[in-house]
Formats: C-alpha cells, structure tokens, sequence
C-alpha cells in the first residue's frame, strides 16, 4: 500500500478521534443543545426554540453518574434550568427555579410569595392564563408524581418550605405547565445546566424566528 496513503489515512483517522472525543467531552462537561416541545415556558421559550444549555456552571459530574466532582456555582431563585423529570428520569423537562433549599414559598390566588415577600414576576405569560382561581388549597406540593390528570393545588398552595437539596420548579405558562405544583421537588442531583442562549428557532421550513436567534436567556 502506497506509505503516502497510510499516512494520510492515519492522520484522517486520529484527527476524526480527537474530534470524537472533544465533541463527547463538550457535551458530557459543558454545554448540551435542547429543544422546546411544549409551551409550558411561554412566552419566554417558544415551541421550537433550540437552546444551548450550560452543563458547567453547576459543576462537574463523574461521567455517567450524578455524583459532582466539583461544584462551582448552585442552581438559583430565578434560574431557567434542564432536568430530569422526576417521574421518567429519561425525560428533559424545562422549568424556572422558584425555590431553593431552604426558602419559604406559598401560592394565594396564582400569586407566588417567597420567603414572605410577594414576587414580582414579569416572565410569567398572564395573556394565555385561565382567569379561573381554582379555590381548592393544599397543604404543599406533592411527594412525586401522582399520575392526577391536573394540579390540585395550582393555585393555591399553604406555605412550606423546600427541603435541603431539593428545588421547586414552575413553568412561566403557569396555567398551562406540569411542574413541581403537580409532581413535587427536583433533586439538586437531577438538574442538568442552565438554559444559556437560543442558537436556532423555527416553527417549520418555511417560518424561522430570526429575531430569536443569539437571545440569552434570564
């Protein structure tokens, strides 16, 4: 065989494994692309939104595993995050942090209150929100998934407080998200990254939402 061949070959070869392996590196470490299915989190994130989502700034994982080697920042109140979704840990879910370990949250009437003080909430889609206040009130969220056909409590919820490594998460479309009201606390060890910037959003071939695209996202 041609020794000009077998090296070019050899070089082809070693060049398309270190791209392999920076490629699962990037991916396993530090970002991970996402696309929004449902229309949980409108208006903020559009069905057809596909994001990049910070996997480095919560820490780093031992491959394969939940367990972090290094934790650098903590997920926090506000953060739109990716987890898994605590019924089908198969399953991406999207959802903004509303409680963290420790806080003190309450729902009256669709209003939340952390820590006392009632949110001012300016994310949150109120246009397609169902302007019926559903009167029943439970005493907190539920201790996993339930399989209930909707929320009992979405609207109002007695005080609690989020458990250590536990974190309360809800959808900016309130009435319309399947969040922590229904299925309860995500494990601090479940939460994938942080939702860091629209790289592309399209809602077909022919419809792309150029203005979308390089949006960060807060």
């Amino acid at each position: 065989m041609n020794p000009k061949f077998v090296n070019m070959l050899k070089e082809t070869t070693e060049a398309l494994i270190i791209a392999i392996v920076l490629a699962l590196f990037i991916r396993g470490f530090v970002v991970q692309a996402f696309k929004i299915p449902s229309g949980s989190m409108l208006e903020t994130l559009q069905i057809g939104d596909h994001l990049l989502v910070n996997k480095f700034i919560y820490g780093i994982k031992i491959p394969f595993t939940d367990i972090n080697l290094i934790d650098i920042t903590k997920p926090k109140d506000g953060d739109i995050v990716v987890f898994r979704y605590p019924g089908d840990p198969s399953i991406d879910y999207i959802k903004r942090v509303m409680g963290s370990p420790g806080d003190t949250i309450e729902i009256r009437n669709k209003r939340v209150y952390r820590n006392g003080e009632l949110l001012e909430e300016p994310y949150v889609n109120y246009a397609a929100m169902d302007p019926y206040v559903r009167p029943i009130v439970v005493d907190g969220p539920p201790d996993g998934p339930g399989g209930l056909p909707a929320c009992p409590g979405r609207d109002n919820i007695k005080k609690f407080t989020v458990p250590e490594g536990k974190y309360f998460m809800m959808g900016d479309n309130r009435d319309h998200s399947s969040d922590s009201r229904c299925w309860g606390f995500v494990d601090r060890s479940a939460i994938i990254g942080k939702a860091w910037i629209i790289y592309w959003s399209w809602e077909g071939p022919t419809f792309i939402r150029w203005n979308r695209i390089g949006r960060i996202l807060h």
